[in-house]
């Protein structure tokens, strides 16, 4: 994903700061969540190549996508837009949106970009040509749709949920960019689309859980600052889920700076609070996303099944005992 931001206007209330004791209620098991079929779900995508906008290889992906949301009994709605890019290259996007239970009024907001990095500007080699994007892009959606499929397979759940892959997130401002045209709002352009349109008029869910880059090996989860400023009891509900399973290895409670990501805007502009669960680290220095971050080392050599079980069983764990 993006670079770290500072300024942005917290909207956390004095009652929401405060840290209330939990009442404790008896958790619910949820299905087992299947670490294999979510990376072979990444591998699959990483065949298809970059997946960068205006190209075959995403249109391809794309298609895949939605017949997989469509096989695991979703009902699908396709997104399509145009979109401008921080040097004026218009993008043909579209995010797509799989419903499941979309009778249910009650409704929680899984979500993750679909979509690489153009150019690898954080590497010293190829830094113009685009990155395979098996963590940052690959990996989020890997998990989602092994979720999507538990969804469909699945009866005992009441509340509606929404799987949502957005398009245009990484063809932000690069490295060897100008200030001018560094501006936040050069990313995530899917779900700003998405938030000043949503796809269904007047859509509204309890909360959001955005998934960044969640399966290198050795990954940790801090508790990200643009959801601790926009929607804290999240952060407190999946934080809690995880380490009640078990996973305090990695999800920490350490506090990153706020960054851009498609949390930033669906929390802002389309009014759902969400917690994005992003390998952001600060325990050791550099602080930030990881090495591989927007190089071509983010290929599946990085992808760890057992980090992918970990994020996948706290969502699963979420929504079942939401």
């Amino acid at each position: 994903m993006t670079a770290s931001i500072s300024g942005l206007v917290s909207c956390v209330s004095d009652t929401e700061q405060t840290d209330a004791p939990l009442v404790q209620m008896q958790r619910i098991s949820a299905p087992k969540f299947d670490r294999d079929s979510a990376y072979a779900y990444i591998e699959e995508q990483v065949n298809f190549g970059p997946r960068v906008p205006n190209t075959e290889a995403h249109v391809a992906c794309g298609d895949w996508l939605v017949k997989e949301l469509q096989r695991h009994g979703a009902n699908v709605v396709e997104q399509p837009g145009r979109v401008r890019a921080y040097d004026g290259t218009v993008l043909n996007m579209r995010n797509i949106i799989g419903q499941f239970r979309p009778e249910n009024a009650e409704r929680i907001m899984l979500y993750a970009h679909w979509d690489t990095r153009p150019f690898a500007d954080k590497d010293t080699i190829r830094i113009r040509e685009p990155i395979d994007g098996a963590n940052d892009g690959g990996s989020g959606i890997g998990v989602l749709l092994e979720i999507a499929r538990i969804l469909g397979a699945d009866s005992t759940l009441d509340v509606g949920v929404d799987v949502i892959f957005f398009d245009a997130e990484d063809f932000g401002a690069p490295e060897w960019s100008s200030a001018s045209v560094s501006s936040m709002t050069t990313w995530c352009l899917g779900s700003q689309f998405w938030a000043n349109q949503p796809h269904k008029f007047g859509y509204q869910a309890k909360y959001g859980i955005l998934l960044d880059m969640v399966g290198a090996k050795d990954a940790v989860f801090n508790r990200e600052g643009t959801s601790m400023a926009y929607a804290p009891s999240i952060v407190r509900k999946v934080w809690s889920s995880a380490q009640s399973l078990g996973f305090d290895d990695y999800f920490k409670n350490n506090v990153t700076p706020q960054t851009v990501d498609d949390n930033l805007f669906v929390s802002q502009l389309g009014g759902i609070p969400s917690a994005n669960i992003v390998h952001y680290q600060v325990q050791v220095l550099p602080m930030g996303y990881g090495p591989f971050h927007h190089t071509h080392q983010d290929n599946m050599a990085i992808i760890s099944k057992s980090t992918l079980d970990v994020v996948g069983s706290t969502v699963l764990d979420v929504i079942w005992n939401d």
